[in-house]
This record gives structure tokens, sequence and C-alpha cells, in this order.
């Protein structure tokens, strides 16, 4: 073997190596100048970063939940089909393909799990076909967080355990986020997991807010409690559910608040542990089904169980509770597109703030409205301001802006009228 051979063989470097050192050292010394020889160290420190990095990531699972049915966003979303799985902005991609896409880099595509409603588990496989069936997690009743977490963990434990592994990192996410820095995005998931991998702890993303927002959780951190990595992870002092707008105000000035993401990272031992201590109930349901997981059995066992665990979610369940919880602060362009309202500051404004999404629209006199309609619709709009103006599958819904938090009574109002 000559140094252009020993350097083509890139996969037989590391078996030569462990097999014969001292032949390798031979070929380069008879055979390489100097030149060669530093472009072969390069070349294996490359291999060697990775190989590690492979044998990292195969630890690393990813939890997706999808089984909300998106009722703000009616009629756009609707139940046969909610807003985790529709393109909002015209880039080939539902939110659900969107958020798989953004882990490809972080975890292996069969360590992917998504956890759905029972009624979604076609469309699921129908946009993520490089997943196997048996990566999506169905619940046959909605529970709200905590057991569909405990749900996916009990499925990753069983899974570790088939590969003779006790340990794993997960990170769970909503299915619906939107990310605008992508490459931030995954750098700080990066140091998560890595966080988690070395430390008993139950880790949260936290946003630096932005402005006093209504619509989302807070989480204050205690700055007095810094841990020893670099990772810039803070003790959690408290969660505090949507507060009103005067509360918001004094949570942003006080620079002690974060916007609470819904995004979690743990090791399997750490949430395992903490489900066992605050939602034993919750945690015993799954242990009595844990040889039938990943099996043939799986989906007869969670029919039967599932419906038995509380409605309750990891927040108010588990985090609220539990001692060891840190937050990552973070700023990589985060929405959780929960509203119309959020989809309205996100999109791109004429210069009269009119956002129109998937159609053409022609304003006269009108200010500050979003517009989505069916793709090659047109709407003509005059003298409108602040409005939601929305049609989809034969309804039109027209709401102001500031009063969309009845959406979701016009959406049941509109159910029973025309059952």
């Amino acid at each position: 073997m000559n140094s252009f051979e020993l350097r083509k063989s890139n996969r037989n470097i590391f078996e030569l190596l462990h097999k014969n050192p001292s032949k390798v050292l031979h070929i380069l010394k008879k055979n390489c100048n100097f030149a060669d020889f530093i472009k072969f160290i390069i070349n294996l420190e490359q291999m060697c970063k990775t190989k590690n990095s492979n044998n990292m990531m195969k630890h690393n699972y990813c939890v997706i939940m999808a089984g909300g049915v998106g009722s703000r966003f009616w009629p756009f979303s609707r139940t046969d089909k909610p807003k985790q799985f529709l393109d909002f902005f015209g880039t080939g991609q539902s939110l659900l393909q969107m958020t798989v896409n953004r882990f490809a880099s972080l975890v292996p595509s069969e360590n992917i799990l998504i956890v759905t409603n029972v009624q979604y588990r076609d469309l699921v496989l129908e946009q993520l076909p490089m997943l196997q069936s048996s990566q999506v997690l169905c619940e046959p009743a909605r529970r709200n967080t905590a057991p569909c977490i405990a749900y996916a963990v009990a499925r990753i434990k069983a899974m570790a355990k088939q590969q003779g592994e006790t340990n794993a990192n997960i990170v769970v996410a909503p299915s619906d986020h939107l990310i605008l820095q992508e490459e931030k995005f995954i750098q700080t998931i990066a140091n998560g997991l890595q966080f988690v991998a070395s430390h008993e702890a139950l880790l949260t993303l936290g946003m630096k807010p932005t402005r006093p927002d209504t619509g989302y959780g807070y989480i204050q951190i205690d700055g007095r409690q810094m841990t020893v990595d670099q990772a810039g992870t803070c003790k959690v002092r408290a969660f505090t559910e949507k507060p009103n707008l005067e509360l918001a105000k004094k949570f942003v000035e006080s620079g002690e608040f974060l916007w609470n993401s819904g995004i979690f990272l743990w090791n399997l031992q750490s949430i395992d542990a903490a489900f066992k201590a605050y939602l034993p109930e919750v945690a015993n349901i799954f242990a009595a089904g844990a040889e039938a997981l990943g099996t043939e059995t799986e989906e007869a066992f969670i029919q039967e169980a599932f419906p038995t665990c509380p409605s309750i979610s990891i927040d108010y369940g588990v985090m609220e509770h539990a001692k060891n919880v840190y937050v990552l602060p973070s700023d990589f362009g985060w929405s959780d597109l929960g509203t119309w309202g959020s989809l309205y500051d996100l999109s791109q404004k004429d210069e009269n703030n009119n956002a129109t999404l998937h159609c053409e629209a022609r304003y006269y006199d009108s200010h500050g409205n979003i517009v989505t309609l069916p793709k090659g619709h047109m709407a003509v709009i005059q003298g409108v301001e602040n409005c939601i103006i929305a049609e989809s599958n034969g309804i039109l819904l027209i709401c102001k802006r500031e009063e969309e938090q009845q959406i979701r009574q016009f959406h049941m109002d509109a159910d029973d009228k025309w059952k």
C-alpha cells in the first residue's frame, strides 16, 4: 500500500491503525512527503470528529408533539388537517416537515418519534415518508403534554434497552413552531443536548422576550445560580402562566423573565425519575406495559391504557415541582404560531401593513389586515382595517384582529349549525 492508496482507503484507516500502527507509520515515512503527511493528519482528524459525532448522535432522540387541532387558526386549520400539516408561507413544506428537517443534523432519522392523534397517523406518514410506521406514536385520546411525553419516554426506554443502552438524550418539541434563524437554533439544541448528557437536569429553552406579550407563559430565572458549564444555563426560580398586560410589562422590565417555548431537553434517567416522583400515576401506567412497547402488542396496550391517564401538562405535572429544572436563554427568531396575530407579526406586509398569504389581493383604503385565500383566488378589499380575512373549504371568516380570541367560539357555533 502506498501513501496515495492509504489516503484513499479512508474506511480502512481506523482498522489498520488499530491492528498495525507501526505499519501505517512505516508507509508514511517511506512514501509521504511533508505535505502529504499533513493532509493525511488533517483527513484523519476530520474522520475522528465525524466518528465521534456519529457516536454521540446515536444516543440522541427527538420527540415531536403533533396531535393538536389548531382551533385558533380556523378556518385555515381544520380538525381533519390542523395547522402542523399546513404550508403557511408557501415554502412547499408543512410546519411538521420543517420541524423534522430542523433536527436532521442532530438526531438519526430512526430516533425521531412523532406523537399524534390516531386520526393523523396516515397524514404524518404521507408527509414524512422517511419514517417507519413504528415511529408514529398514536394517542387514542387527547390527554395533554405530560402523558404524550411519558408515552414517548417509555418507548425510548424500550428502544435503548433493545440496543443494550441504559441512557439517551432527548429533545421534545412542538410541531408547529417557526424558527427564523435555524443555524442558531441547531447550535442551541446541540448545546442543550450536551448539557443534559452530563447533568441530571430537566432543561427548557427560554426565549428572550421582545415585547410584553400576554399570549405566552413566562419563566423566571435565578441569576444567582448559574451552572458551572459554559452553556449559559440558569436555574429556574418559577413558572408563570399567561399574565395580563400590566404584569407582562413588569416581567419584561425586570429582565428576569423569559418566554416559555415549550421545548424541553433531558436525559432518559432524569425524566424517568421525574415522572416517578411527580406523576407516579402516569409512570405506573406505562411501566405496566413496558414489555409491550416496541412490539406488536403495543397498540392494543395503548388503546386500553392511554385514556386512563389524567389530562395534565408537563409544566403543571412535572416542571413546576422538580428541583433540578434549568433554562437555556435563547434567541433564534422563535414564534409558536399560536394565533393569527403571531402569523400577522411574522408575515411580509405592504406599505399599509396588509399581509397577503397564498393568494392575490388588492387593497383600497385598507390597513393592517391579514388575508389568506386558496391559491389562485383574489380578494378586493376596500375600507377595511385590522381584520383577519380567511377562506378555506367553503368557509369565510372576517374578524377583527383584536377580537381573535372569539374564533374558537365561532368555530364551535359553525360546527353546531352545519352538522
